[in-house]
């Protein structure tokens, strides 16, 4: 049901961009959108007690901008720092009102933006360009689902369509189309040449995280994270270690059959490899099979290890969830974290909690990173697993 493979490769590494003072400008452009506000903290005393620490939280992301998903944190800080950098503005000075009139408009309307995404990215970017007014071309991999396709479309002013890719080919094909066609690639995955924008996408994310140390009352010792590419991941972890005074465990948590992270941890080498599963799984948003290198530089240097998780774990964790009071309704890639908790409750697994220094005194952060974005696959598996 779950694997663990510890890092033991650690390395230093430079977290100091995703720290409260140098992300302070992600929170003013969030404040600015009409629809913001901070999304709920829930804690669960009762799974806390089967597992026998003193603490689990949930940072509850399936109300986010209406999104169901924590993407478009991430979608419109890069594409207004893109806006920003076309139009020769200031980031820090330039407000939405501003870009919004003569001639900031006209310009920004003949923008056009391209991504690749397995969902909630290209829901978050479509939204952004609904907001700005400008383009957006949405290249979904083989596999997707026309729900999900369908969402990206309603959320903004996306043109989506689903390839016969696979999300990484994906990835490399809309990077050439948007090349050749002038459009500016605002992708949430980096590599060698490509990372200045992935990096915004990171800061980006980076607000739900301090959003949830105002809520908390105590500072988290285990941070356990869904990793796909890694970027959200590596955004949470590096603003973490900028924040608790002492540093938190942090671990990242994938589908077994696409775990690139898992795969790397296990190599020992200190690279990041690509997974070699059948990249068949529920978890949709984890469906990616080659680690961001800005996330791999953060978790690869300061996570404890990485755990790859059957889809009968998320399900678990949508079922747990969903009995909460009130419900808390979390995805197939959002419920995977709440579902590893419980599995690790069980006594087989004690030497997992031994390695990962769980005790009375852990508190615990989990993000519930989408909804029910995919409602009829959400619907019968909750209500009639």
């Amino acid at each position: 049901m779950i694997q663990f493979s510890r890092n033991a490769q650690g390395h230093k590494c430079n977290t100091s961009v995703f720290s409260q003072a140098q992300t302070r400008i992600v929170r003013r452009v969030h404040s600015m959108v009409a629809d913001y506000a901070p999304t709920a903290l829930r804690e669960l005393p009762e799974l806390a007690n089967r597992l026998g620490v003193r603490a689990v939280f949930v940072k509850d992301e399936s109300s986010r901008f209406g999104l169901k998903a924590f993407k478009g944190l991430g979608g419109i800080y890069a594409m207004y720092r893109m806006i920003c950098e076309a139009l020769e503005l200031d980031p820090e000075a330039a407000t939405l009102d501003m870009l919004r009139t003569s001639p900031c408009r006209e310009r920004i309307g003949e923008m056009h933006f391209a991504t690749t995404t397995d969902g909630n990215h290209g829901k978050g970017v479509s939204w952004a360009a609904g907001v700005f007014g400008c383009h957006a071309h949405v290249f979904m991999p083989k596999g997707s689902v026309e729900v999900r396709a369908q969402a990206i479309r309603d959320a903004g002013s996306a043109e989506v369509a689903i390839t016969d890719m696979a999300y990484d080919d994906c990835v490399a094909w809309t990077s050439r189309i948007a090349e050749e066609n002038g459009w500016l690639l605002i992708q949430d995955t980096s590599w060698e040449g490509y990372e200045q924008v992935p990096l915004w996408i990171m800061q980006g994310y980076t607000t739900l995280f301090y959003e949830a140390m105002n809520q908390m009352k105590t500072r988290p010792t285990h941070l356990f994270l869904q990793a796909g590419v890694g970027a959200m991941a590596g955004a949470i972890a590096g603003a973490a270690l900028e924040t608790c005074p002492s540093a938190p465990i942090i671990a990242t948590v994938e589908a077994e059959q696409v775990a690139c992270f898992y795969e790397s941890f296990k190599a020992g080498d200190g690279l990041p490899h690509k997974a070699t599963g059948s990249g068949e799984t529920i978890m949709a948003g984890l469906n990616c099979a080659v680690p961001c290198t800005l996330a791999w530089d953060i978790l690869g240097g300061r996570a404890i290890g990485g755990f790859a998780c059957s889809d009968e774990v998320t399900e678990l964790g949508m079922r747990l969830l969903s009995r909460e009071n009130p419900p808390i309704v979390a995805g197939e890639s959002g419920a995977v974290t709440a579902g590893l908790m419980e599995a690790l409750a069980d006594a087989e697994y004690s030497d997992v909690r031994d390695n990962l220094r769980l005790d009375r005194d852990s508190v615990i952060l989990l993000i519930n990173t989408e909804g029910d974005t995919d409602p009829d696959n959400y619907r019968s598996i909750v209500y009639h697993g």
